[in-house]
Protein backbone atom coordinates (compact mmCIF):
# COMPACT_ATOMS: atom_id res chain seq x y z
CA UNK A 1 0.00 0.00 0.00
CA UNK A 2 1.06 3.51 -0.83
CA UNK A 3 1.38 5.09 2.88
CA UNK A 4 2.22 8.60 4.54
CA UNK A 5 3.53 7.63 8.27
CA UNK A 6 3.24 10.42 10.86
CA UNK A 7 5.51 9.79 13.80
CA UNK A 8 8.19 11.77 16.28
CA UNK A 9 9.37 10.12 18.73
CA UNK A 10 12.11 6.59 19.23
CA UNK A 11 8.41 4.73 19.60
CA UNK A 12 7.61 4.89 16.31
CA UNK A 13 10.68 4.02 14.30
CA UNK A 14 10.55 0.39 14.44
CA UNK A 15 6.67 0.52 13.15
CA UNK A 16 8.39 2.98 10.39
CA UNK A 17 10.91 0.45 9.68
CA UNK A 18 8.34 -2.49 9.63
CA UNK A 19 6.41 -1.21 7.17
CA UNK A 20 9.41 -0.33 5.09
CA UNK A 21 10.72 -3.75 5.11
CA UNK A 22 7.21 -5.55 4.43
CA UNK A 23 7.39 -3.63 1.11
CA UNK A 24 5.17 -0.77 1.56
CA UNK A 25 5.51 2.30 -0.05
CA UNK A 26 6.11 5.16 2.55
CA UNK A 27 5.92 8.08 -0.47
CA UNK A 28 6.27 10.91 2.70
CA UNK A 29 7.15 10.47 6.88
CA UNK A 30 5.20 13.53 8.09
CA UNK A 31 7.19 14.63 11.63
CA UNK A 32 7.21 17.81 14.43
CA UNK A 33 9.11 20.36 13.38
CA UNK A 34 13.06 20.38 14.27
CA UNK A 35 13.87 21.76 17.97
CA UNK A 36 16.89 22.72 19.22
CA UNK A 37 18.44 20.25 22.06
CA UNK A 38 18.41 21.24 25.38
CA UNK A 39 21.91 19.13 26.01
CA UNK A 40 24.14 19.80 23.07
CA UNK A 41 24.18 23.38 23.44
CA UNK A 42 20.95 24.07 21.80
CA UNK A 43 21.75 22.58 18.57
CA UNK A 44 19.22 21.87 15.94
CA UNK A 45 18.53 18.07 16.78
CA UNK A 46 16.23 15.56 14.15
CA UNK A 47 13.57 13.67 15.87
CA UNK A 48 14.46 9.85 15.71
CA UNK A 49 11.49 9.05 12.88
CA UNK A 50 13.36 12.04 10.57
CA UNK A 51 16.26 10.43 10.94
CA UNK A 52 15.12 6.46 10.14
CA UNK A 53 13.36 8.50 6.93
CA UNK A 54 15.86 10.48 5.88
CA UNK A 55 18.70 6.79 6.39
CA UNK A 56 15.66 5.35 4.05
CA UNK A 57 15.77 8.40 1.42
CA UNK A 58 12.06 8.87 2.52
CA UNK A 59 10.54 12.53 1.83
CA UNK A 60 10.08 14.67 5.43
CA UNK A 61 7.77 17.16 5.46
CA UNK A 62 7.25 19.25 8.87
CA UNK A 63 4.83 21.60 9.27
CA UNK A 64 3.81 23.46 12.25
CA UNK A 65 -0.11 22.47 11.96
CA UNK A 66 -0.22 18.95 9.92
CA UNK A 67 -4.60 20.25 9.63
CA UNK A 68 -4.47 23.58 8.13
CA UNK A 69 -5.13 24.63 4.46
CA UNK A 70 -1.78 24.75 3.04
CA UNK A 71 -0.54 21.06 4.74
CA UNK A 72 -3.53 19.44 3.59
CA UNK A 73 -2.98 20.11 0.05
CA UNK A 74 0.37 18.92 -0.23
CA UNK A 75 -0.61 15.86 1.74
CA UNK A 76 -3.54 15.64 -0.86
CA UNK A 77 -1.10 15.60 -3.32
CA UNK A 78 0.40 12.21 -2.32
CA UNK A 79 -2.30 9.84 -3.45
CA UNK A 80 -1.91 8.10 -0.68
CA UNK A 81 -4.24 4.67 0.12
CA UNK A 82 -3.64 5.10 4.05
CA UNK A 83 -2.04 7.77 6.72
CA UNK A 84 -0.50 5.67 9.59
CA UNK A 85 0.21 7.38 12.64
CA UNK A 86 2.39 6.33 15.88
CA UNK A 87 2.89 8.92 18.87
CA UNK A 88 3.21 12.23 15.89
CA UNK A 89 2.32 14.94 18.87
CA UNK A 90 -0.30 16.86 16.90
CA UNK A 91 -3.92 16.40 16.62
CA UNK A 92 -5.48 15.64 13.41
CA UNK A 93 -8.74 17.19 12.37
CA UNK A 94 -11.18 16.07 10.03
CA UNK A 95 -10.06 16.79 6.76
CA UNK A 96 -6.73 14.74 7.44
CA UNK A 97 -8.90 11.79 8.84
CA UNK A 98 -10.53 11.75 5.32
CA UNK A 99 -8.06 12.49 2.91
CA UNK A 100 -7.55 8.86 1.55
CA UNK A 101 -9.50 6.22 0.79
CA UNK A 102 -8.69 4.21 4.01
CA UNK A 103 -8.67 7.35 6.64
CA UNK A 104 -5.96 7.71 9.14
CA UNK A 105 -5.40 4.33 11.17
CA UNK A 106 -3.31 5.09 14.69
CA UNK A 107 -0.96 2.54 16.68
CA UNK A 108 -1.56 3.53 19.89
CA UNK A 109 0.42 2.55 23.76
CA UNK A 110 -2.55 0.97 25.82
CA UNK A 111 -5.23 -1.59 25.92
CA UNK A 112 -8.12 0.93 24.89
CA UNK A 113 -10.72 2.11 25.94
CA UNK A 114 -8.25 2.40 29.31
CA UNK A 115 -5.38 4.80 29.07
CA UNK A 116 -6.39 7.09 25.79
CA UNK A 117 -4.09 10.03 25.85
CA UNK A 118 -1.01 11.36 25.60
CA UNK A 119 1.26 9.51 28.05
CA UNK A 120 -0.02 5.45 28.44
CA UNK A 121 3.01 4.25 29.02
CA UNK A 122 4.32 6.53 31.96
CA UNK A 123 0.96 6.33 33.47
CA UNK A 124 0.36 2.57 33.68
CA UNK A 125 3.44 1.78 35.34
CA UNK A 126 2.95 4.61 37.63
CA UNK A 127 -0.68 3.38 38.21
CA UNK A 128 0.75 -0.21 39.20
CA UNK A 129 -0.48 -1.88 36.21
CA UNK A 130 0.37 -5.57 35.43
CA UNK A 131 -1.27 -5.45 31.79
CA UNK A 132 -0.49 -3.18 29.42
CA UNK A 133 -0.27 -3.36 25.15
CA UNK A 134 -0.69 -1.95 21.69
CA UNK A 135 -3.98 -1.48 20.24
CA UNK A 136 -4.20 -0.29 16.21
CA UNK A 137 -7.46 1.49 15.88
CA UNK A 138 -9.10 3.84 13.18
CA UNK A 139 -8.93 7.67 14.46
CA UNK A 140 -12.01 9.57 14.48
CA UNK A 141 -11.95 13.48 15.79
CA UNK A 142 -12.12 12.41 19.62
CA UNK A 143 -9.22 11.82 21.66
CA UNK A 144 -8.03 8.22 20.74
CA UNK A 145 -12.08 7.29 20.59
CA UNK A 146 -11.99 5.60 17.33
CA UNK A 147 -13.26 2.02 16.41
CA UNK A 148 -10.20 -0.74 17.47
CA UNK A 149 -8.98 -3.08 14.45
CA UNK A 150 -6.46 -5.32 16.75
CA UNK A 151 -4.92 -4.86 19.92
CA UNK A 152 -2.48 -7.29 21.62
CA UNK A 153 -1.11 -7.27 25.52
CA UNK A 154 2.03 -7.54 27.40
CA UNK A 155 2.58 -7.96 31.22
CA UNK A 156 4.44 -5.22 32.87
CA UNK A 157 6.80 -7.09 35.10
CA UNK A 158 7.79 -6.10 38.60
CA UNK A 159 10.72 -3.96 37.74
CA UNK A 160 9.99 -2.87 34.31
CA UNK A 161 10.60 0.92 33.63
CA UNK A 162 8.84 3.31 31.45
CA UNK A 163 11.55 2.82 28.85
CA UNK A 164 11.59 -0.68 28.94
CA UNK A 165 7.95 -1.26 27.89
CA UNK A 166 7.91 1.59 25.40
CA UNK A 167 10.79 -0.79 23.88
CA UNK A 168 8.15 -3.85 24.10
CA UNK A 169 5.36 -2.25 22.74
CA UNK A 170 7.28 -0.44 19.59
CA UNK A 171 8.17 -4.26 19.17
CA UNK A 172 4.80 -5.20 19.35
CA UNK A 173 3.60 -2.10 17.04
CA UNK A 174 5.80 -2.92 14.65
CA UNK A 175 4.63 -6.70 13.87
CA UNK A 176 0.41 -5.25 14.49
CA UNK A 177 0.51 -2.40 11.85
CA UNK A 178 2.09 -4.74 8.85
CA UNK A 179 -0.91 -6.86 10.12
CA UNK A 180 -3.08 -4.27 10.05
CA UNK A 181 -2.41 -3.23 6.46
CA UNK A 182 -2.60 -6.65 5.35
CA UNK A 183 -5.92 -7.11 6.79
CA UNK A 184 -7.24 -3.60 5.07
CA UNK A 185 -5.54 -4.74 2.29
CA UNK A 186 -7.40 -7.86 1.82
CA UNK A 187 -10.98 -6.44 3.30
CA UNK A 188 -11.30 -7.95 6.53
CA UNK A 189 -10.50 -6.05 8.91
CA UNK A 190 -12.79 -5.94 12.31
CA UNK A 191 -14.07 -2.46 13.48
CA UNK A 192 -14.76 -2.76 17.26
CA UNK A 193 -16.16 -0.52 18.98
CA UNK A 194 -15.31 1.23 21.94
CA UNK A 195 -16.60 1.11 25.64
CA UNK A 196 -16.65 4.82 26.51
CA UNK A 197 -17.74 3.54 30.28
CA UNK A 198 -14.55 1.32 30.33
CA UNK A 199 -12.41 4.56 29.39
CA UNK A 200 -9.47 6.17 31.23
CA UNK A 201 -7.20 8.93 30.70
CA UNK A 202 -3.36 9.05 30.67
CA UNK A 203 -2.91 12.82 30.83
CA UNK A 204 0.84 14.58 30.04
CA UNK A 205 3.33 14.44 32.88
CA UNK A 206 2.63 17.89 34.88
CA UNK A 207 6.34 19.52 35.97
CA UNK A 208 4.87 19.27 39.67
CA UNK A 209 4.54 15.46 39.25
CA UNK A 210 8.28 14.10 38.74
CA UNK A 211 8.77 14.88 42.63
CA UNK A 212 8.90 12.01 44.79
CA UNK A 213 6.93 12.39 47.91
CA UNK A 214 8.56 9.62 49.78
CA UNK A 215 5.39 10.47 52.88
CA UNK A 216 4.06 7.56 49.95
CA UNK A 217 3.57 3.91 50.26
CA UNK A 218 6.65 2.25 49.29
CA UNK A 219 5.05 0.79 46.26
CA UNK A 220 3.85 3.58 45.21
CA UNK A 221 7.01 5.61 45.14
CA UNK A 222 9.00 3.02 43.47
CA UNK A 223 6.19 2.77 40.61
CA UNK A 224 6.38 6.63 40.20
CA UNK A 225 10.37 6.48 39.61
CA UNK A 226 9.87 3.79 37.32
CA UNK A 227 6.99 5.38 35.30
CA UNK A 228 9.35 8.09 34.83
CA UNK A 229 12.37 6.26 34.17
CA UNK A 230 14.65 7.20 32.03
CA UNK A 231 12.71 10.27 30.65
CA UNK A 232 11.49 12.64 32.16
CA UNK A 233 12.82 11.20 35.53
CA UNK A 234 11.46 11.41 38.78
CA UNK A 235 13.59 13.87 41.71
CA UNK A 236 14.07 15.17 44.75
CA UNK A 237 15.84 17.23 47.08
CA UNK A 238 17.83 15.46 48.85
CA UNK A 239 19.67 17.46 52.02
CA UNK A 240 18.80 20.89 49.16
CA UNK A 241 20.43 19.48 46.19
CA UNK A 242 18.46 18.28 43.30
CA UNK A 243 18.85 14.31 42.16
CA UNK A 244 17.43 12.80 39.39
CA UNK A 245 16.59 8.80 40.69
CA UNK A 246 16.61 5.72 38.75
CA UNK A 247 16.27 1.82 39.69
CA UNK A 248 14.37 1.86 42.68
CA UNK A 249 12.69 -0.97 44.00
CA UNK A 250 10.99 -1.78 47.52
CA UNK A 251 12.76 -4.05 49.99
CA UNK A 252 12.26 -5.87 53.30
CA UNK A 253 14.31 -3.67 55.52
CA UNK A 254 12.47 -1.53 57.93
CA UNK A 255 12.83 0.90 60.46
CA UNK A 256 11.59 4.14 62.48
CA UNK A 257 13.32 7.11 61.09
CA UNK A 258 11.24 9.85 59.38
CA UNK A 259 9.86 9.23 55.84
CA UNK A 260 12.56 10.36 53.38
CA UNK A 261 15.51 9.73 55.79
CA UNK A 262 18.64 7.83 54.06
CA UNK A 263 19.66 5.55 55.95
CA UNK A 264 22.73 2.59 55.20
CA UNK A 265 24.14 -0.63 56.73
CA UNK A 266 27.47 -2.43 55.63
CA UNK A 267 25.85 -3.80 52.43
CA UNK A 268 22.85 -1.39 51.55
CA UNK A 269 21.54 2.07 50.83
CA UNK A 270 17.75 2.42 51.83
CA UNK A 271 14.79 5.49 51.86
CA UNK A 272 12.34 5.42 54.36
CA UNK A 273 9.05 5.33 52.92
CA UNK A 274 5.77 5.48 54.95
CA UNK A 275 5.20 1.73 55.29
CA UNK A 276 8.82 0.32 53.89
CA UNK A 277 11.90 1.12 52.46
CA UNK A 278 13.15 1.68 48.95
CA UNK A 279 16.26 0.83 47.30
CA UNK A 280 17.92 3.62 45.12
CA UNK A 281 20.33 2.17 42.24
CA UNK A 282 21.29 5.43 40.51
CA UNK A 283 20.93 9.41 41.23
CA UNK A 284 21.94 12.17 38.48
CA UNK A 285 22.58 15.55 40.21
CA UNK A 286 22.10 18.36 38.30
CA UNK A 287 24.93 19.14 35.63
CA UNK A 288 26.19 16.28 36.29
CA UNK A 289 26.01 12.15 34.55
CA UNK A 290 24.20 9.62 35.80
CA UNK A 291 26.22 8.00 38.69
CA UNK A 292 25.46 5.36 41.71
CA UNK A 293 23.66 6.69 44.50
CA UNK A 294 26.70 4.93 46.45
CA UNK A 295 29.39 7.20 44.21
CA UNK A 296 27.30 10.08 44.97
CA UNK A 297 26.84 9.09 49.07
CA UNK A 298 30.93 8.80 48.87
CA UNK A 299 31.32 12.36 47.66
CA UNK A 300 29.72 14.19 50.79
CA UNK A 301 31.59 14.76 53.52
CA UNK A 302 28.81 15.24 56.09
CA UNK A 303 26.70 11.90 55.95
CA UNK A 304 24.67 12.77 58.61
CA UNK A 305 21.08 13.24 58.98
CA UNK A 306 20.75 12.65 54.96
CA UNK A 307 16.86 12.91 54.39
CA UNK A 308 15.07 13.70 50.94
CA UNK A 309 12.42 16.47 51.19
CA UNK A 310 11.88 20.11 49.80
CA UNK A 311 14.26 22.44 48.89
Amino acid sequence: MKLIYMGTPEIAVKPLKALIEAGHEVALVVTQPDKPSSRRGRRIEYSPVKKTAIENGIEVYQPERASDEQSETFLKSINADIIVVCAYGQILKKNILNLTQYGCINIHASLLPRLRGACPINRSIINGDSISGVTIMYMDEGLDTGDMMISQQVCITEHMTAGQLEDKLSEIGSVLIVEALDRINKGCAARIKQDDKQSTYAEKIAKDELYVSFEDTAFNVVNKIRGLEPHPAARAYLNGRLLKLFGACVCDFSCEEPCGTVVTDKKNIYVKCMDKCINIKYVQPAGKNIMTFEAFLNGIKDKNNMKFGGQ
